[in-house]
């Protein structure tokens, strides 16, 4: 049984406007997947919905929280869920990370409301925010179900695992080095009969932190987003937790995603490249192309589309157009 708990504990505020309450659901591997429901208490069914999950080491109570009760108030029914290994889902060992389960989670959000009563199964879009627009791209590339995804502010998990931030460590050599200690690190834990945590974001914050360390302290570490079950917000994922993602790429096939897909980035957000290829790799030479959009927000960083910033960075007004067009 999860212990899912009865309190409003989100970063944001309740909305008078919509329904909320807690469901469970199983993946294919037999984790229970704990979730809020958003549904827009005036409406009539059935629903197009919306399964939101992000950013990579957060929880449903911060951003992928605030997306779904907005959706629902524009009238979707949206879940925000809790990867496997994470927050109140289930998954044991705890703090970690896969390129195959966390796709399979979006898959099985889909199978909930595929499945419930009062939404239309031929009118559901995933939202993936952070790390989570990579795997939101990889489910729909998979999916048949999913017709529209949105991937805002997106990290290729692949990637940025495998060459390291802004393609700095892409190569053999440095590659090998970080393979060899993460599997000297499995070494020590096996014979320590625990996992090694990697730490959260950095705090106290270096004098000279680079700023992407920067944005993500001052979302992650203030009351601006800190949440007690954010992995980002405390001690992260287990250094070995997201080993997979070196070699195991989760965009391989994105061409080949016919149903749309927006692709959302802040101009000034570190983390922009990711999402200018994966735009690039999935229209070149793609008879799907007509319906991808890249949408480039000005002066925005990268947690600015977490939350909006203080600046209503997040185009809902976007994001409602593009689902309303595309989940008819």
């Amino acid at each position: 049984m999860l212990n899912l708990t009865s309190e409003w504990d989100k970063t944001f505020p309740k909305s008078e406007r919509v329904n909320h309450s807690k469901v469970t659901f199983r993946n294919r591997y037999g984790i229970t997947l704990a979730a809020d429901l958003y549904e827009p208490k005036e409406a009539r069914s059935p629903l197009a919905a919306l399964a939101v999950c992000g950013p990579f080491g957060a929880v449903k109570e911060q951003a992928a929280g605030l997306y779904a009760q907005t959706m629902a108030e524009r009238g979707f029914a949206a879940i925000a869920f809790d990867p496997s290994f994470t927050g109140e889902s289930g998954g044991e060992p705890r703090y970690m990370a896969s390129p195959d389960i966390n796709t399979e989670d979006f898959q099985a959000a889909v199978d909930f409301l595929s499945a419930r009563d009062g939404i239309d199964p031929e009118k559901i879009g995933i939202i993936g925010i952070c790390g989570w627009g990579g795997l939101a791209l990889n489910a729909a590339a998979l999916d048949t179900r999913v017709k529209a995804t949105v991937a805002a502010t997106m990290y290729d998990m692949s990637r940025v695992n495998a060459n390291g931030y802004f393609d700095s460590d892409d190569s053999e050599e440095k590659r090998y080095a970080a393979k060899t200690a993460l599997n000297a690190q499995r070494t020590e834990d096996f014979k320590n009969g625990s996992y090694a945590l990697g730490g959260g974001v950095v705090d106290p914050l270096p004098d000279d932190a680079p700023f992407f360390v920067k944005d993500y302290y001052d979302y992650y570490k203030t009351a601006r987003g800190y949440h007690k079950r954010s992995l980002n917000s405390n001690g992260g994922w287990n250094v070995i937790g997201c080993m997979s993602f070196v070699n195991q790429p989760i965009l391989c096939y994105s061409k080949e995603i016919r149903g749309a897909a927006l692709l959302i980035h802040g101009e000034k957000a570190h983390s922009c490249y990711f999402s200018r290829d994966a735009y690039a790799a999935m229209t070149e030479g793609s008879p799907f192309a007509g319906n991808k959009e890249l949408m480039i927000i000005p002066d925005a960083v990268h947690t600015d589309l977490y939350d909006g910033g203080g600046k209503n960075a997040i185009p809902f007004d976007k994001i409602t157009e593009f689902f309303r067009s595309n989940l008819k």
